[in-house]
């Protein structure tokens, strides 16, 4: 039964506003309007865009500009705003509304045809189709003023331009997604741990997510109010969608691990809806009287969009939420990682990426198998948990670390691939990769930037994405790629420490 808390993007809007001027006329103008709803007629009908494209009223001065803006951040459903100057409208009447301006932008550089008619060109067709110089005027404001943006260049029938404006779309999701995310922290960090730390009042000044804790006995509490009823349903459940092991099953002699797991997810489900929990985290090393690690619970509430984090890890648990919205409604998941261990064979390295329990079966599209196994830390009964193998394809891992004076958000492409041999002892769900450009300069790059060892795996977005989400949030962003280099990463950290400590 799904229980996603993943938003329908389409329930989403972003204005598009045109700018021109009152002097060329009304004639002109009424052009002007229809030829601005007939691009967003395009971009609204692209399946690659995933939101509402909504048509504003052109905007021919500095008052209605203020205006227009000031009404985008107040609109609780609206992500974020596209312009496009049709002619030329003089940019210093944009200054107040750009200042205004609290939502992702896009500036659309198009203009109504596709082919110029050559033959038919006359002055008033130069005065209607101005864009090529009335973006630049209105691109050189953005600039001074320093004003976050996206540019997007090119015809709006362009799937190359739809698929860029549904990519930061998607981005302008995710930045809503953390500006509303709630996370609930069950104990503290795990000891002696560095990379899992951070500053939480920062973290909500600069992503907007409220951090707090709770004590797991709370937790607890609610595990244990649950009802044989509700343990009875989710059973059925696990029995029909999993392969379960006959040791597990109802009359077996370990059948009461999937109860106490059952029960966990009861209580932990019901506590994250009462308090309108996007995220969580727990500790292995504070577990009060819950019967076990949570395991398959965490497992699945990860694949219904809750986000995740492991040992207290609330950075990594806003990463998972916050690609699980950005990837809203594409086949894959979204998915708490960590890095365990290398294939070393040299030209065939890989990675294998695992957690102790914890990794979302959304990444697969293959039937888990439901296990039961010992687990050497944490002092409980053995938990349960989905085993499987992520699906062969690309993705992403995505780290956020605090690097004392900001966040830096590391974000490498991967491509997941098939097990090279079987692994029938490795008792956890897994995913093993390549990576981009190779191992030796991945990895280098990766520890450079002090990036951590959780991730956020993704399999629903793209660098472009998150570079689109870096932007809008002000967030450090070192991309690792296909085009990366041990010196353009050492470099790009040297100048990244330069700007951010000056900011």
């Amino acid at each position: 039964m799904s229980r996603s808390i993943v938003p329908n993007l389409a329930d989403f809007e972003v204005w598009f506003f045109t700018g021109s001027q009152n002097l060329y006329g009304e004639e002109v103008l009424v052009q002007v309007a229809d030829q601005s709803q007939a691009v967003v007629a395009l971009l609204d009908g692209a399946d690659a865009v995933p939101v509402k494209v909504v048509w504003k009223p052109v905007l021919k001065d500095r008052e209605s500009i203020e205006r227009a803006m000031v009404e985008a951040n107040a609109a609780p459903n609206v992500l974020g705003v596209i312009t496009w100057m049709h002619t030329f409208s003089p940019a210093k009447m944009w200054i107040a509304g750009l200042q205004a301006l609290t939502k992702p932008l896009l500036h659309l550089h198009t203009q109504a045809n596709v082919e110029l008619p050559w033959g038919e060109i006359d002055f008033d067709f130069m005065n209607l189709n101005q864009a090529a110089h009335g973006d630049r005027e209105y691109a050189y404001i953005e600039t001074r003023l320093g004003v976050p943006r996206t540019t997007v260049v090119g015809h709006a029938s362009h799937t190359r331009v739809q698929e860029r404006v549904g990519e930061w779309a998607r981005a302008a999701a995710g930045r809503h997604a953390s500006r509303n995310m709630k996370v609930a922290r069950f104990g503290d960090n795990m000891r002696f741990v560095a990379v899992t730390e951070g500053d939480k009042t920062e973290a909500e000044a600069v992503f907007g997510a409220q951090i707090n804790t709770w004590g797991v006995n709370e937790l607890a509490a609610q595990v244990h109010a649950a009802t044989d009823e509700q343990i009875d349903a989710l059973v059925a459940e696990y029995l029909d969608l999993y392969e379960v092991a006959p040791e597990l099953l109802p009359g077996a002699e370990r059948h009461q691990s999937l109860r106490d797991g059952a029960a966990i997810e009861v209580g932990l489900r019901s506590f994250l809806e009462e308090g309108g929990f996007h995220a969580f985290t727990t500790s292995f090393e504070d577990l009060g009287s819950l019967p076990q690690l949570p395991g398959l619970a965490v497992q699945r509430l990860m694949a219904d969009g809750y986000g995740f984090g492991a040992e207290g890890d609330w950075k990594t648990a806003m990463l998972v939420r916050i690609a699980a919205v950005m990837g809203a409604g594409r086949p894959g998941g979204a998915s708490l990682m960590e890095d365990y261990t290398y294939h070393l064979v040299e030209g065939e390295e890989l990675s294998l990426g695992a957690h102790m329990l914890e990794v979302s079966p959304s990444l697969t599209t293959s039937r888990p198998r439901l296990e039961v196994h010992p687990l050497g830390i944490g002092g409980k009964d053995d938990p349960v948990r989905l085993v499987f193998t992520a699906d062969a394809g690309p993705a992403m891992v995505v780290a956020l670390s605090d690097v004392r004076d900001r966040f830096r958000m590391v974000a490498a492409e991967v491509e997941n691939v098939d097990l090279p041999a079987p692994m029938p002892k490795l008792p956890v769900g897994h995913a093993v990769w390549r990576s981009k450009p190779d191992f030796p300069t991945a990895t280098t790059a990766w520890m450079a930037a002090g990036a951590a060892h959780h991730t956020a795996m993704t399999t629903q977005t793209t660098a472009t994405t998150w570079r689109d989400f870096a932007r809008m949030t002000g967030v450090e962003l070192v991309s690792i790629d296909e085009s990366t280099t041990i010196d353009s990463v050492e470099r790009e950290l040297a100048l990244g420490g330069v700007f951010y400590r000056g900011r």
